[in-house]
């Protein structure tokens, strides 16, 4: 009952969908039907990034703003005698996953770079560092040697059995790492992927912390390319169905752009052959991602990305209703659907790169994108992107956020068992495994601890939404939700600062 269960039904998602296709109480104004509306992004944007805080693993700082969280395992990596304590949970477990966990800092460090003036104008730019930071630390431990990479904290089957704080957890914290007799290219480019996009949040606030950022990169990226394998140690929880050629783009797209050196140019170059037209982007395929970054590097001059320019278009065709290329339908209430099993994710992410590649047509002065007969203006990509944003804070057919804490209807039992279960500060006395089962999984009540800003997996392809905490592909959050959140809520801020009509008071 965690991201473990939650990916467990999208591995069978995944695999059909292959088969078939080879393919809170601020900020929330309903409006009258029809009416446009815009709503308090930076209010959401706050709320977003303020959820890392709530997923921390290790010794809590002073400054922590999610108060009934506390201190929770702090001798992982001891059965290796190795310090992997802090990063973050993954979902609503107490599971940590390197390979997700890296995807997330990812996004979050492409929000930080590409939006930097507007997050910045939020007052939220030090949050956005410092929880991209608590995940870079964590990165930074895990890769122990030039060919050692910690990927998973805690044993997953364990865990998922079990309804527990993480400060009461005695569940076994297994160690799981690749290395170059047992790789994972995946994880292992994933993880050069984070630090080298973190290297740039850094470059101008710490420029020796960015600089053994990009060094570490550099090092993983080496380990991914050289030790070639897929990565299984996380199934049935984390499975790569697209293979690893995706992420070790994805890492070397961040690569060049962080550090310039050609040599990642030409890797790119080299291995466009690897690129494909895709219909999501995922922590497990990174392929858009790549492609929308190395389109920037098109239109700044480097022609023989060409590939990567049709691809990422390709991709933003097979999503913009009205496309005469559309693969990923739209519910009736106007919510892209990708898969059943935390649709949200996939929302979320499609809007991060539709956000990106609309900037780039702008700031390239492309007045358009041809998707078959039809064409679409980088306005129109970004009016998409705000209608599926709003959707989640509370355009849609329940009237409800999807986001906990924003708005006046939000989900009360989320699937998560520190906010579920009363915190340690106020119920001191040990959560057991079976008790946190039978007295809180069980409980139709409200969760004791509201974990603001937390995005739930959103509703089914009808628009309903089920507030249960059993049911855990539409109500459980994971860290890339939320990242990729980030920057798509970063890329409307504009919005309010126009004085957009119809956007609520703080």
């Amino acid at each position: 009952m965690g991201s473990g269960e939650l990916v467990w039904g999208l591995a069978l998602c995944c695999t059909l969908a292959m088969g078939l296709a080879s393919s809170g109480h601020d900020g929330l104004e309903l409006a009258s039907e029809g009416r446009d509306l815009s709503y308090d992004y930076k209010d959401a944007l706050g709320k977003a990034i303020m959820f890392f805080e709530g997923q921390r693993s290790g010794k809590l700082p002073a400054g922590q703003r999610v108060k009934w969280r506390g201190d929770s395992a702090l001798t992982d990596g001891k059965p290796d005698n190795v310090n992997l304590v802090g990063g973050y949970y993954d979902a609503g477990d107490n599971v940590k996953f390197v390979w997700p966990m890296a995807f997330t800092v990812t996004l979050l460090s492409w929000a930080a770079v590409e939006y930097r003036h507007e997050i910045s104008s939020a007052g939220e730019l030090n949050h956005l560092r410092t929880a991209i930071r608590w995940g870079t630390d964590f990165i930074l431990r895990a890769h122990t040697s030039p060919t050692v990479l910690y990927t998973q904290v805690g044993d997953g089957n364990s865990d998922h059995q079990c309804w527990e704080r993480p400060e009461d957890m005695d569940t076994p914290r297994t160690l799981y790492k690749i290395t170059s007799d047992s790789p994972g290219s995946e994880a292992a480019a994933d993880a050069a992927a984070a630090l080298s996009a973190a290297s740039l949040v850094f470059k101008r606030v710490d420029s020796n912390y960015s600089t053994m950022l990009l060094s570490k990169s550099k090092s993983l990226f080496e380990f991914a390319d050289k030790y070639r394998g897929s990565y299984k140690d996380s199934c049935p929880f984390y499975c790569s169905y697209s293979g690893y050629q995706d992420e070790l783009l994805w890492s070397a797209a961040w690569l060049y752009k962080a550090s310039r050196d050609v040599k990642y140019l030409n890797y790119v170059v080299s291995n466009q052959g690897w690129s494909q037209g895709v219909s999501e982007f995922s922590w497990d395929n990174k392929f858009a991602g790549a492609q929308a970054l190395l389109a920037t590097e098109f239109y700044g001059g480097k022609k023989d990305l060409s590939k990567y320019k049709t691809d990422v278009e390709s991709f933003i065709c097979a999503l913009m209703p009205g496309s005469s290329r559309l693969q990923i339908k739209t519910t009736a209430g106007g919510l892209l659907y990708t898969r059943d099993s935390s649709n949200l994710q996939y929302v979320t992410s499609s809007c991060m790169v539709l956000s990106v590649y609309s900037r780039t047509l702008t700031t390239s002065r492309i007045d358009d994108i041809q998707c078959g007969s039809v064409h679409f203006s980088a306005s129109q990509i970004k009016s998409f992107v705000k209608s599926q944003v709003d959707y989640i804070l509370g355009n849609n057919p329940m009237k409800m956020s999807y986001m906990v804490g924003y708005g006046s209807k939000h989900p009360m039992q989320l699937h998560h068992r520190g906010s579920s279960i009363p915190s340690i500060h106020s119920h001191p006395s040990k959560v057991g495994c079976n008790d946190g089962m039978s007295s809180y999984f069980d409980s139709n009540s409200p969760n004791p601890n509201q974990h603001v800003g937390a995005i739930v997996g959103g509703p089914d392809s009808n628009d309903h939404f089920n507030d249960r905490r059993s049911d855990y592909s539409h109500s459980e959050p994971t860290t890339y939700m939320n990242a990729a959140f980030v920057g798509a809520a970063a890329a409307l801020l504009d919005e309010n600062q126009r004085g957009a009509s119809a956007t609520a008071a703080d």
